[in-house]
């Protein structure tokens, strides 16, 4: 059994979290992640993988996700260094994992979620719903009646990503509302 950790190692952890960290401890003299402590209770796996190419660098990674959420040239300019990063993600601590399209979806960047998924980003729900994809968000809801409460990353709503789309998204938006109506907030990715 693992040690119990200190209160000065719980605090750090939490503070890590809370700053939007990948899941580790960072303090101010080390602003770079670590991977949080694991100890395996549970037997190993008996596959044991075959690594054929180095993992795309993390900062690379968190870089791409940031630009991916506003800036389509730098988004563009990222993905000719490095295609994979279509289908990156960064994990901001908490089970909270984040893609390139989940980024750009949330914030409402039709123009950056069309050039991902020219690039084969693997298109989900809640950018279907801002897409205004209805029949896409009816097949997936068709398909599990329970994603109707799913959470995107940073926790937001299938509500909230039709809320910030386009007059597309609208339709989406009515039908979402039809099938569990919630007090809808002021968006405040919503471009005006």
């Amino acid at each position: 059994m693992p040690d119990p950790i200190t209160r000065r190692q719980f605090t750090a952890l939490a503070a890590g979290l809370v700053a939007g960290g990948t899941g580790v401890a960072m303090t101010a003299d080390d602003p770079k992640p670590t991977e949080a402590p694991f100890e395996r209770d549970y037997p190993a796996p008996a596959f044991k993988p075959a690594w054929k190419r180095p993992q795309i660098n993390r900062q690379l990674v968190l870089d791409f996700v940031i630009f991916a959420h506003s800036d389509p040239d730098m988004t563009k300019k990222l993905l000719d260094k490095e295609p994979m990063l279509v289908n990156a993600f960064v994990d901001w601590g908490g089970g909270d994992w984040e893609s390139g399209l989940g980024g750009a979806a949330h914030m409402g960047r039709r123009d950056i979620v069309e050039v991902l998924l020219a690039k084969g980003a693997r298109i989900d729900i809640f950018a279907a719903a801002m897409m205004g994809q209805l029949e896409a968000v009816k097949a997936f809801l068709t398909l599990e009646p329970k994603l109707i409460d799913a959470r995107g990353p940073h926790g937001f709503t299938l509500h909230f990503h039709a809320q910030v789309g386009d007059k597309e998204s609208e339709k989406v938006l009515d039908y979402l509302q039809s099938v569990k109506k919630i007090e809808l907030k002021p968006n405040p990715f919503k471009k005006p």
